[in-house]
């Protein structure tokens, strides 16, 4: 090596030490040609020549005179920031797939009817609140199944027009059909030591009691009024004192004298009898 090319190098002539810095271009040279070997620049999304002929890089917008000088800044740590940068917003911005919903295969069961219930009314006299209490009877039910309830409100429905007035109480269980109950849109208690159900395995009787809230003082009522109409008229009161009219068929009817006895008819015997006095005493023969 002479002194010259020592100097340039950075070292002393005839030490054979190489500088870092000399050991970076040349580092940058064996990455330009490798690039050169394998990276195919025509499918670089960031690669483009403008029309001075000169090549930049869009992701960083830096200008470079051929490609080795291009393929050199790929591989600097400049670009590859850049690179990480651009991923991570991606996927940031990217919406998020759905998770594939697994189906279910539905069971179909024969139905055998409808099952046995019965209602009562209860009334809390100190709080003034409501209830009902169902009992529903499920003799053939599956084993291992329990019986299942649900309030659904009226616009849930598909059987009856829409009403905010009205809610209704739904009981499944197989093999059974599902029953409904139309209740008014009272506010449920959900209270445990209120609103409980009970499955009794022996006897096959599921027990739920709903109580309703009492309705706050002032408040309208929400029960359902019947709709006005006109009123409807009484029918006349009946008279007494007189018959009835009677109906002859092809003639006229009978003249009604009102205000005063009727006329008296004789046809060979004792006149009829007057209706409001009473009628005059027979002879009575001994």
């Amino acid at each position: 090596m002479s002194f010259l090319d020592a100097r340039e190098h950075g070292s002393k002539p005839g030490s054979g030490f190489v500088s870092q810095q000399q050991e970076a271009i040349d580092r940058r040279e064996r990455l330009r040609r490798l690039a050169l070997e394998t990276i195919d620049l025509s499918k670089d999304p960031y690669f483009m020549r403008n029309h001075l002929g000169q090549y930049e890089c869009r992701l960083c917008l830096t200008l470079h005179t051929n490609e080795g000088n291009y393929l050199a800044h790929t591989q600097g740590k400049r670009h590859q920031q850049n690179l990480a940068k651009r991923a991570a917003r991606e996927a940031a911005e990217k919406p998020v797939a759905p998770a594939p919903q697994r189906r279910v295969a539905i069971k179909k069961t024969v139905r055998i009817g409808r099952p046995g219930y019965r209602v009562t009314k209860q009334f809390d006299a100190e709080t003034g609140t409501r209830g009902l209490l169902f009992q529903i009877e499920y003799p053939e039910i599956e084993e291992g199944t329990k019986p299942r309830h649900r309030v659904m409100s009226s616009y849930e429905q598909r059987k009856e027009p829409w009403s905010k007035e009205w809610q209704y109480l739904l009981f499944a269980a197989e093999p059974y059909e599902v029953i409904a109950f139309k209740l008014p849109s009272y506010e449920v208690e959900k209270h445990p030591e209120k609103l409980f159900t009970h499955w009794d395995p022996d006897n096959k009787v599921y027990s739920l009691q709903l109580p309703f809230k009492a309705p706050a003082p002032g408040a309208p009522s929400s029960r359902p009024t019947p709709a006005a109409g006109p009123p409807q008229q009484l029918p006349p009161p009946p008279q007494f004192g007189m018959p009835p009219p009677q109906q002859r068929f092809g003639g006229p009817p009978p003249p009604q004298h009102f205000g005063g006895p009727p006329p008296q008819q004789h046809f060979g015997g004792p006149p009829p009898p007057q209706f409001g006095r009473p009628p005059p005493p027979y002879p009575m023969r001994m």
